[in-house]
């Protein structure tokens, strides 16, 4: 079945789809020896497709792991600013892995790690719906009348965020930890949000995201998820029987 080029290459866990649209553009993609000025291109398993000057070859099944991301860490394979990677951490002998998702710098715990760039553009769609859930401790008390109004969404600073259901889990001296459930998950919302009530986030830990739990995953520890379960989540089409084959960087 054909595909096009860019959607390949992200299947083969070498990068995003619009990252293989800029590698393109680059003039870094070959099909059968021509080298492609447009992401306008269909491929099957009879191309031959070359990645600076490399071949694709068939690569190892789908997989999908379970990270237990440590504060301190970016989600990119490379930072600008020379700051420590998650996957400069990552235990030896697993293969190429890309992130599902973003935790930013200071937050933790439940990063989704693949190797198939389609799927995991499939569990990063907002049509899912799926909840992320997370502990957060933050700086004073928040009461529960300022939590509940979350429910209904909020604006902050021009940006609407969907609801959001949020719960006292105690308090601990000058701070309080606050269980948080949301469905859009965008970039530095928790904090922005709990900001708007007047709280500092001091601490934010991922315990869920949809159906795949951290539970006692211990820090920066990675666990991967049975095939079956992933199958059950995904479907037959995202996770193939592991006689199909995939491509994958040589």
């Amino acid at each position: 079945m054909s595909e096009r080029i860019a959607k390949a290459l992200a299947r083969a866990g070498l990068c995003s789809r619009r990252e293989a649209e800029r590698w393109i553009a680059q003039g870094r993609v070959a099909v059968d020896g021509a080298v492609l000025t447009s992401p306008a291109r269909d491929v099957d398993e009879s191309n031959v497709i070359e990645v600076d000057g490399k071949k694709l070859r068939a690569a190892e099944a789908t997989r999908l792991f379970r990270y237990h991301k440590p504060a301190g860490l970016v989600t990119t394979h490379k930072d600008e600013q020379g700051r420590p990677t998650v996957f400069e951490k990552l235990p030896a002998g697993l293969p190429r892995l890309i992130s599902v998702g973003r935790l930013d710098l200071n937050s933790e715990g439940l990063l989704l790690l693949t190797n198939d760039g389609g799927v995991a553009r499939e569990l990063e769609l907002p049509a899912r719906g799926w909840l992320r859930r997370y502990r957060v401790r933050v700086h004073g008390a928040p009461t529960r009348e300022q939590l509940a109004s979350l429910a209904d969404g909020v604006t902050v600073e021009g940006v609407a965020y969907g609801p959001i259901a949020a719960t006292l889990e105690r308090l601990q001296g000058a701070n309080a930890w606050v269980t948080v459930a949301l469905r859009e998950g965008r970039n530095r919302e928790v904090r922005k949000v709990m900001a708007h009530l007047g709280f500092d986030v001091t601490r934010l830990i991922r315990v869920a995201y949809g159906p795949f739990a951290l539970g006692d995953l211990p820090r920066g520890a990675v666990a991967e998820v049975p095939r079956g379960e992933m199958r059950a989540v995904l479907g037959r089409q995202l996770v193939p029987p592991l006689v199909a084959h995939r491509r994958g960087h040589a």
